[in-house]
């Protein structure tokens, strides 16, 4: 696929999983909301996800009118050209802004891995000390949100499957999540590794796992992640054969 292809793909894959995976669907003009009560701390089940709004559209507004019994606000925005319309406006209404890129896979398909399928169960424990690490006022209702959402997600595409890799002493070190719809489209989502376990090459296990059963299932799919335009990680991505095809935004403000 050539890169406007591939956008496109991605964004409509991102679009299909965020309504499979909602409690619930609000239309909106230009684009839709998600709601899932049982995840009222996750951004990614709770917030607003639009194309292009129609000009003079109060998208702050509308956020508040949506989202208005959550603690967070939070927006995405898909058209690169509308987003940075917006950004200033909600920039000024007190709302965070990241840049988003969309980065397909062309690089050889890694021969093999060295991750595993898990169950959430049996990655909890790990889930639970990271976000701790990252979020270390949080409290345990919202932890506890954060690591069950992946539950959530299982019905977001037609294959969810959590990937581990194990480090020398068989704890758990880096792990994701792989998404494939019927069409053979994928996405690589979530890809952390527990602290004090970077530097071991179990993020790149992972990965490579993750490319090789998307293209054991669609030789010919695309494979997609999505990385901070502003972060590290997308030099990693690149290097492991990535390529960049277009930007997302989000907004957020808590």
């Amino acid at each position: 696929m050539m890169g406007e292809e591939s956008l496109r793909t991605a964004l409509e894959f991102r679009r299909g999983f965020a309504r499979r995976q909602a409690d619930e669907v609000v239309e909106l003009p230009g684009g839709f909301a998600v709601l899932s009560e049982p995840y009222r701390y996750s951004h990614e089940h709770n917030q607003l996800i639009l194309d292009a709004p129609p000009s003079g559209m109060d998208v702050a507004g509308l956020a508040e009118e949506v989202l208005g019994h959550l603690g967070h606000r939070r927006i995405a925005v898909f058209d690169d050209a509308s987003a940075l319309a917006l950004a200033p406006g909600l920039v000024a209404a007190g709302y965070q802004h990241e840049t988003e890129l969309v980065m397909v896979h062309r690089g050889p398909v890694p021969s093999a891995g060295g991750a595993e399928q898990v169950e959430l169960a049996e990655l909890a424990p790990a889930l639970d000390r990271q976000w701790r690490n990252w979020l270390p006022w949080a409290s345990d209702e919202s932890i506890g949100q954060l690591v069950s959402r992946r539950t959530a997600r299982e019905a977001g595409a037609d294959r969810v499957l959590i990937l581990a890799a194990r480090d020398a002493d068989g704890e758990f070190g880096s792990w994701a999540d792989l998404y494939q719809d019927a069409a053979g489209t994928a996405q690589v989502e979530d890809l952390a590794t527990a602290e004090g376990r970077q530097h071991r090459g179990l993020a790149g296990r992972v990965l490579s796992t993750a490319l090789r059963l998307a293209a054991e299932q669609a030789p010919d799919g695309l494979r997609f992640l999505v990385a901070d335009a502003e972060d590290w990680p997308q030099q990693w991505y690149a290097r492991r054969g990535f390529v960049p095809v277009g930007r997302t935004h989000g907004f957020t403000r808590m």
